[in-house]
């Protein structure tokens, strides 16, 4: 299979995947080169997501690393070939390309948690919220960003009503439910539909509120994105410039899941969430 100048984010992933197989069997890139029967550049070209791999020859790589994982190698073996024609390659002219990496990303997610605390989480935004939210952006975006990115997010949703979607957890503080985006009318809509959203059998939406004596934050927005194994789990932050950024490092997950796993414990549970949204919209 030919090279590709802009592997997508699962690309990179496998690549970097199986640098740590050959690494933690203590092999340079010459010496794993020698021992597949290939040349140094295609084990680098392989490493950095640029040359698509078959099943077979990561089986092979797993098996010449003495990888003895058989979930976590099956995982990977999922993750070859060349880069799924999704509904999102029709953005990849018009957005940044991490941008668009993050619809692939949901796509192949096991289970999505989110935790947020200025922000309503993208999948649950009403197409008034998100319009609203793109038009307070500094520097001003010009109209034809605004209804790409729109189109995209609102796409995006299509994740959790698909067939057998990932069960999606978002853990949102009370400062994101009365930001206000769009006034009265669209932060009402706003809150009905996470309401509505919450009926769904996969989602569960929990509150944090005002007066919580603590909980943990990075003070970021970011997605935990799980993986068919715990090793390919993987963080998606959202930057100050409207970007994003992919972290996948073994301390970063445990880190990042700690700090899910107490923010949850900070929350209301799903039936106290809903009631606490309710009365906020009663008084909005």
């Amino acid at each position: 299979m030919p090279p590709t100048s802009s592997p997508t984010v699962r690309q990179r992933r496998l690549g970097a995947e199986l640098r740590k197989l050959r690494e933690r069997a203590g092999l340079t890139a010459t010496a794993a080169a020698a021992l597949l029967g290939v040349n140094q550049a295609r084990v680098s070209m392989i490493e950095t997501g640029r040359t698509p791999i078959s099943a077979d020859r990561v089986r092979s790589m797993s098996r010449a690393y003495e990888c003895s994982d058989d979930a976590y190698v099956d995982a990977l073996a999922t993750m070859t070939g060349r880069r799924t024609r999704g509904w999102w390659e029709e953005y990849r002219e018009h957005l940044p390309p991490a941008l668009v990496d993050v619809a692939e990303l949901e796509h192949h997610a096991v289970a999505l948690r989110v935790a947020l605390v200025i922000h309503i989480p993208a999948l649950l935004q009403t197409t008034d919220h998100a319009r609203a939210l793109f038009r307070a952006v500094v520097p001003p975006m010009r109209q034809y960003e605004i209804e790409h990115r729109l189109t995209y997010r609102i796409k995006r949703q299509g994740v959790l009503h698909r067939e057998n979607p990932p069960p999606y957890t978002a853990i949102i503080h009370e400062t994101a439910l009365r930001m206000g985006f769009g006034g009265p009318d669209v932060t009402r809509g706003q809150l009905k539909h996470l309401l509505e959203m919450n009926e769904l059998p996969h989602v569960t939406v929990r509150v944090i509120p005002f007066g919580t004596d603590y909980f943990p934050s990075t003070g970021q927005s970011f997605d935990y994105v799980e993986g068919p194994v715990p090793q390919l789990d993987t963080i998606e932050l959202d930057t100050h410039h409207g970007g994003c950024e992919f972290l996948d490092a073994d301390a970063l997950l445990s880190k990042y899941r700690a700090v899910l796993d107490h923010m949850e414990s900070c929350a209301l549970d799903p039936a106290e969430s809903r009631d606490f949204i309710q009365n906020l919209i009663r008084d909005t």
